[in-house]
């Protein structure tokens, strides 16, 4: 499993979950940040310091969550 980052840090782009990313699988894209699923190790460092409660895990996810960990998923596909 995976942490999923959603909709609330489109506009905040708050960046303390890269700081504390354990390995490094968290990075900037053109609307918000992005948590690679294939690389996340499932600590949870970074929605315990996500000011605007972006951070989920994958198996938390709604059905209309469900298209940030594709938005993810897409972002690092072709990295």
């Amino acid at each position: 499993m995976a942490f999923v980052i959603l909709d609330p840090c489109g506009p905040e782009k708050a960046a303390e979950c890269v700081s504390v990313c354990p390995v490094d699988c968290i990075e900037e894209g053109p609307d918000q940040f992005y948590i690679d699923p294939d690389v996340c190790i499932d600590c949870g460092a970074c929605k315990a310091v996500c000011p605007v409660s972006a951070i989920e895990e994958e198996y938390d996810l709604t059905p209309d969550q469900e298209v940030f960990l594709e938005k993810a998923e897409e972002f690092f596909a072709n990295r």
